[in-house]
């Protein structure tokens, strides 16, 4: 059973803002048009927008961007249970393949699984997404790292 968006309780008041601004300065996630549509307690899902230049040469999104939004998803879950003091880090995720990332968009569901103090573990599913259908495509375990005042970049 996944947990609920309750289950977590983030340590900054602000978390969904700093996630957002956070997110926003990773040009890569900008380079492929990806953007946050959702934040809450350790669970954040990211939307990704079929582009034909993310493709590999059957027309489905490439796995290393299937991977990339995956990790994103998971990673700011984790994010946004972290002090605002702190930032993280991914050290490691498996992903596996399930289907084509054939759609009109790509959805990356992620959740953390459990947070403690120097590790948290996260998941996230991606979904494609056709004509209201959702299929799962991927799915992604991770770990992550909190990295206890350590900013990030500002420029």
């Amino acid at each position: 059973m996944r947990p609920q968006a309750s289950v977590f309780q983030p340590r900054d008041p602000d978390y969904a803002a700093r996630v957002r601004a956070s997110f926003g300065r990773q040009p890569a996630m900008s380079l492929i048009g990806a953007r946050i549509v959702a934040v809450e307690p350790g669970l954040v899902e990211i939307e990704l927008p079929h582009r034909d230049d993310l493709t590999q040469q059957h027309g489905y999104i490439h796995g290393g961007i299937v991977g990339m939004i995956a990790d994103n998803a998971g990673g700011f879950a984790a994010n946004s249970l972290v002090s605002a003091e702190a930032s993280v880090l991914t050290v490691e995720y498996k992903l596996n393949l399930l289907a084509p990332a054939a759609g009109e968009r790509l959805v990356a569901c992620g959740e953390v699984v459990r947070a403690g103090r120097t590790l948290i573990v996260t998941r996230a599913d991606v979904f494609a997404v056709q004509n209201g259908q959702w299929n799962l495509c991927a799915t992604m375990q991770q770990t992550i790292m909190v990295l206890p005042g350590k900013t990030e970049r500002t420029d």
